[in-house]
């Protein structure tokens, strides 16, 4: 009686779980280019960086920007150019409409004008601007020598790390996965996939409503104290930017911490639900700190999504533990159709 042959020996290995054995020295080896190709693609990102770094700041200071063009519309300032420069910002209630006519226009300028026989200087609407361009609510300035070379090894270091980040996954991915199970490395891609979404999501969230509403409330809570806000350190802004984003960014993570909690065992669904009003608190503080404004309209700005994404995380161990509990009294009953 002929024997039934056995399985190809690597679907064995997917379900059981790990690759090939390897000596010990072979893994160090394997661990050593995994770290020579990680360090390589964060040097070459940050040198692409460090050659971009105009672009890196004019994509930092759009919320700055949106900022101005934001306060210009609520107070209806137009900024007031002399030649090719902002000397100041004019309140358009000021002045009578018979500068401009039906509506007014986004700046104002400082020209030369022949009245009679004479050449005086003039307020002239300039027509030709765009509206909340050039407007700097804040000027960003560099104080020493080597401020520029600081900020732009800062956007370098930083920029570098977000951009190698995919190419330091996959080469951490090559070294880890060989070793873990079918179910284990699901489970992982899942957990990236989501992960990424959500930093994303929270970068582009903070950097398109979080950023502006902070910027003007820091100026006009400066302005309320009695402060001038007109002049900032360019360092101290790209600093601030960064780590607001990269903040904002690791605080949409909660789902993938909680629900792995609950995976391996930590937490479960009952815990989650008990301790909701603690993480009401919790989370109520921590944005307190993540957003140094300190006004609560930018602190509630992130804490209700953080709180939402609670919500969901609650909602999707109770799905799982309802599951099992199906499973449970499906094995209990002998019925193994309802288990599928």
């Amino acid at each position: 009686m002929a024997e039934e042959p056995l399985p190809p020996p690597e679907e064995v290995s997917d379900e059981e779980g790990g690759g090939p054995v390897k000596p010990f020295l072979e893994h160090l080896e394997d661990l050593r280019w995994t770290l020579i190709k990680a360090v390589s693609a964060v040097i070459i990102s940050m040198i692409v960086c460090l050659v971009a770094g105009n672009k890196l700041v004019e994509l930092l200071t759009f919320p700055l920007r949106k900022a101005q063009s934001l306060s210009d519309s609520v107070q209806h300032n137009a900024p007031l150019r002399l030649g090719a420069a902002i000397i100041g910002k004019i309140p358009i209630s000021t002045l009578s409409t018979n500068l401009w006519g039906t509506s007014p226009p986004p700046a104002f300028e400082i020209a030369p004008v022949l009245v009679g026989t004479n050449v005086v200087l003039a307020l002239v609407p300039d027509t030709n601007a765009v509206a909340g361009s050039g407007s700097g609510m804040v000027l960003l300035k560099n104080y020493s020598p080597i401020g520029g070379f600081a900020v732009a090894l800062e956007m370098a270091l930083y920029g570098g790390l977000a951009l190698s980040a995919p190419f330091v996954m996959f080469f951490i991915g090559q070294f880890v996965l060989p070793a873990l199970r079918v179910r284990e490395k699901q489970f992982l891609y899942r957990a990236l996939g989501v992960g990424i979404g959500l930093f994303v999501a929270g970068v582009v969230f903070c950097y398109f409503i979080i950023m502006q509403v902070t910027l003007l409330a820091t100026v006009q809570f400066s302005q309320w104290l009695g402060f001038s806000a007109d002049e900032w350190k360019a360092e101290d802004y790209i600093d601030f930017v960064v780590k607001m984003l990269l903040a904002v960014g690791l605080s949409f993570q909660l789902p993938v911490i909680l629900l792995t909690l609950v995976k391996i065992g930590i937490l479960s669904y009952q815990t989650l639900s008990r301790q909701r009003s603690y993480f009401v608190v919790i989370n109520l503080v921590a944005c307190a700190f993540i957003t140094p404004s300190g006004d609560p309209v930018t602190m509630l700005l992130l804490a209700v999504p953080v709180q939402l994404l609670y919500e969901v995380s609650v909602f999707i161990a109770w799905t799982w533990w309802r599951k099992e509990q199906k499973e449970l009294a499906a094995l209990e009953s002998g019925d193994p159709s309802a288990t599928s």
